[in-house]
């Protein structure tokens, strides 16, 4: 409690009531002020504005973990930016990453079986961007991803030559209808949205 009427008025009912009242952070505020030779200005949640950024942003991380992993398609038009690769590309993350910056993201992962243009995607509109990764190296989350879960599954999911094949297929398909690739086999999520981030703002001239 930082408001300073909320404050006395609640030291004065419990000095009615003879129960013990305690600031507990009041000293370390004088404390703070002192050496930053700044008054605090007693606004409770004062690091969290409700403004209509924050609104928006509220708003962008709600679209976007409902429209995580393939979910809610029918909507899909509604996002910023729409991204494809298959599974364990760090489609989510990055997709949360850039909601908390504002954008309406959805993912789709590839299974090799979709038909993208049955997904009615307005790409002259939209930001569609398609992640690829060694294939090397996603063995190794898939395989870790698994031992995580304590699963044994031993299906094409962590088969070498099978994601090979994968990452051969995700590459030609986004070839083929002109979707920019991003190799996420050595980027952090930040550097990747970063990447994203500057292929939404040439498209949309920002």
């Amino acid at each position: 409690m930082v408001e300073q009427e909320a404050v006395s008025h609640l030291k004065d009912i419990a000095l009615i009531d003879n129960v013990t009242c305690l600031g507990v952070l009041d000293h370390l505020v004088l404390k703070f002020e002192n050496i930053l030779n700044k008054k605090a200005n007693h606004v409770p949640s004062g690091q969290h504005v409700l403004n209509k950024e924050y609104y928006e942003k509220i708003s962008s991380m709600h679209f976007t973990i409902e429209h995580d992993d393939g979910q809610k398609l029918e909507s899909i038009n509604e996002a910023d930016i729409i991204i494809f690769g298959v599974s364990r590309t760090s489609k989510t993350p990055t997709s949360i990453y850039l909601a908390n910056r504002g954008y309406k993201v959805a993912n789709i992962p590839l299974t090799g079986k979709e038909n993208i243009d049955s997904y009615s995607i307005d790409f002259k509109r939209k930001t569609v961007v398609g992640f690829v990764i060694d294939p090397q190296r996603l063995e190794d989350v898939r395989r870790t991803r698994l031992n995580l879960i304590t699963e044994d599954r031993h299906t094409n999911y962590i088969n070498i030559e099978s994601i090979q094949k994968e990452v051969e297929d995700s590459k030609k398909l986004f070839s083929l209808k002109s979707i920019p690739i991003i190799d996420v086999t050595r980027r952090s999520v930040e550097e990747t949205s970063a990447s994203i981030i500057k292929i939404h703002e040439i498209k949309h001239n920002l």
